[in-house]
Protein backbone atom coordinates (compact mmCIF):
# COMPACT_ATOMS: atom_id res chain seq x y z
CA UNK A 1 0.00 0.00 0.00
CA UNK A 2 1.25 3.46 -0.82
CA UNK A 3 0.40 6.83 0.70
CA UNK A 4 -1.86 7.87 -2.17
CA UNK A 5 -4.25 5.10 -1.06
CA UNK A 6 -4.35 6.27 2.57
CA UNK A 7 -6.59 9.21 3.35
CA UNK A 8 -7.48 11.64 6.08
CA UNK A 9 -11.08 12.82 6.09
CA UNK A 10 -12.03 16.07 7.76
CA UNK A 11 -14.41 15.47 10.64
CA UNK A 12 -13.44 11.81 11.01
CA UNK A 13 -10.82 10.55 13.42
CA UNK A 14 -8.10 8.24 12.15
CA UNK A 15 -6.94 7.25 8.70
CA UNK A 16 -8.71 5.41 5.92
CA UNK A 17 -7.74 3.16 3.03
CA UNK A 18 -9.26 3.93 -0.37
CA UNK A 19 -11.43 1.03 -1.54
CA UNK A 20 -13.41 2.27 -4.55
CA UNK A 21 -15.00 5.25 -6.21
CA UNK A 22 -18.69 5.48 -5.35
CA UNK A 23 -21.52 7.40 -7.00
CA UNK A 24 -21.54 10.17 -4.40
CA UNK A 25 -17.98 10.03 -3.12
CA UNK A 26 -15.47 7.35 -2.24
CA UNK A 27 -15.72 4.13 -0.29
CA UNK A 28 -13.06 3.92 2.39
CA UNK A 29 -12.10 1.48 5.14
CA UNK A 30 -10.81 2.55 8.54
CA UNK A 31 -7.23 1.39 9.08
CA UNK A 32 -7.91 0.50 12.71
CA UNK A 33 -11.54 -0.64 12.90
CA UNK A 34 -11.70 -2.02 9.30
CA UNK A 35 -15.24 -0.63 8.93
CA UNK A 36 -16.19 0.52 5.47
CA UNK A 37 -17.99 3.78 4.93
CA UNK A 38 -18.87 6.20 2.18
CA UNK A 39 -17.10 9.56 2.32
CA UNK A 40 -19.26 12.04 0.44
CA UNK A 41 -17.88 14.15 -2.36
CA UNK A 42 -18.44 17.25 -0.21
CA UNK A 43 -16.07 15.94 2.51
CA UNK A 44 -12.55 17.29 2.62
CA UNK A 45 -10.52 14.21 1.75
CA UNK A 46 -6.73 14.36 1.59
CA UNK A 47 -4.43 11.60 0.43
CA UNK A 48 -1.39 11.44 2.71
CA UNK A 49 0.76 11.62 -0.42
CA UNK A 50 -0.51 15.19 -0.97
CA UNK A 51 0.19 16.42 2.57
CA UNK A 52 3.36 18.32 3.45
CA UNK A 53 4.76 20.15 6.47
CA UNK A 54 5.87 23.75 6.11
CA UNK A 55 9.46 24.56 6.98
CA UNK A 56 11.31 27.86 6.71
CA UNK A 57 12.88 26.76 3.38
CA UNK A 58 10.31 24.53 1.68
CA UNK A 59 7.46 22.09 2.20
CA UNK A 60 8.56 18.63 3.38
CA UNK A 61 6.36 15.80 2.02
CA UNK A 62 4.58 13.73 4.65
CA UNK A 63 6.38 10.59 3.46
CA UNK A 64 9.71 12.22 4.29
CA UNK A 65 8.43 13.24 7.74
CA UNK A 66 7.38 9.62 8.30
CA UNK A 67 10.86 8.41 7.33
CA UNK A 68 12.49 10.87 9.75
CA UNK A 69 10.24 9.78 12.61
CA UNK A 70 10.67 6.09 11.75
CA UNK A 71 14.45 6.40 11.95
CA UNK A 72 14.35 8.48 15.14
CA UNK A 73 11.98 6.04 16.88
CA UNK A 74 13.76 2.99 15.42
CA UNK A 75 10.46 1.73 14.01
CA UNK A 76 8.55 2.03 17.29
CA UNK A 77 5.51 4.08 18.31
CA UNK A 78 5.84 7.66 19.52
CA UNK A 79 5.01 7.92 23.21
CA UNK A 80 4.20 11.46 24.35
CA UNK A 81 1.78 12.89 26.88
CA UNK A 82 -1.29 13.77 24.80
CA UNK A 83 -2.08 16.97 26.68
CA UNK A 84 1.43 18.39 26.75
CA UNK A 85 1.71 20.94 23.97
CA UNK A 86 5.25 21.82 25.07
CA UNK A 87 6.43 18.20 24.68
CA UNK A 88 4.80 17.99 21.25
CA UNK A 89 6.52 21.20 20.12
CA UNK A 90 9.86 20.01 21.49
CA UNK A 91 9.51 16.64 19.72
CA UNK A 92 8.60 18.31 16.45
CA UNK A 93 11.61 20.64 16.74
CA UNK A 94 13.79 17.52 17.07
CA UNK A 95 12.46 15.87 13.91
CA UNK A 96 12.09 19.05 11.82
CA UNK A 97 14.20 21.80 13.40
CA UNK A 98 13.23 24.33 10.72
CA UNK A 99 9.46 23.76 10.78
CA UNK A 100 7.54 27.00 10.26
CA UNK A 101 6.39 28.02 13.74
CA UNK A 102 3.78 30.40 12.29
CA UNK A 103 2.11 27.92 9.94
CA UNK A 104 2.42 24.58 11.76
CA UNK A 105 0.08 24.47 14.74
CA UNK A 106 0.22 22.11 17.71
CA UNK A 107 -2.97 20.45 16.42
CA UNK A 108 -1.15 19.70 13.13
CA UNK A 109 1.81 18.24 15.04
CA UNK A 110 -0.52 16.03 17.07
CA UNK A 111 -2.13 14.77 13.84
CA UNK A 112 1.27 13.90 12.39
CA UNK A 113 2.15 11.97 15.55
CA UNK A 114 -1.25 10.24 15.65
CA UNK A 115 -1.06 9.34 11.96
CA UNK A 116 2.48 7.99 12.36
CA UNK A 117 1.33 5.81 15.27
CA UNK A 118 -1.64 4.50 13.26
CA UNK A 119 0.56 3.69 10.26
CA UNK A 120 3.21 2.12 12.48
CA UNK A 121 0.62 -0.04 14.28
CA UNK A 122 -0.53 -1.36 10.89
CA UNK A 123 3.09 -1.93 9.73
CA UNK A 124 2.68 0.59 6.93
CA UNK A 125 5.62 2.87 7.76
CA UNK A 126 8.00 0.09 6.69
CA UNK A 127 6.39 0.25 3.27
CA UNK A 128 7.18 3.95 3.01
CA UNK A 129 10.82 3.09 3.76
CA UNK A 130 10.74 0.38 1.07
CA UNK A 131 9.19 2.80 -1.46
CA UNK A 132 12.09 5.19 -0.87
CA UNK A 133 14.60 2.36 -1.41
CA UNK A 134 12.84 1.37 -4.65
CA UNK A 135 12.87 4.99 -5.87
CA UNK A 136 16.59 5.27 -5.10
CA UNK A 137 17.31 1.99 -6.90
CA UNK A 138 15.36 3.11 -9.98
CA UNK A 139 17.13 6.49 -10.01
CA UNK A 140 20.49 4.71 -9.88
CA UNK A 141 19.48 2.44 -12.77
CA UNK A 142 18.32 5.45 -14.83
CA UNK A 143 21.58 7.30 -14.17
CA UNK A 144 23.62 4.27 -15.21
CA UNK A 145 21.54 3.84 -18.36
CA UNK A 146 22.07 7.50 -19.24
CA UNK A 147 25.85 7.02 -19.10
Amino acid sequence: MILKDIMAISGHAGLFKFIAQGRNGVIVEGLIDKKRTNASASSRISALEDIAVYTEEKEVPFAEVLRIIFRKEEGKQIVLAKNSDDLVKKYFAEILPTYDRDKVYVSDMKKVIMWYNILQSQNLVDLVEEEKKEETTEETKNEEAAK
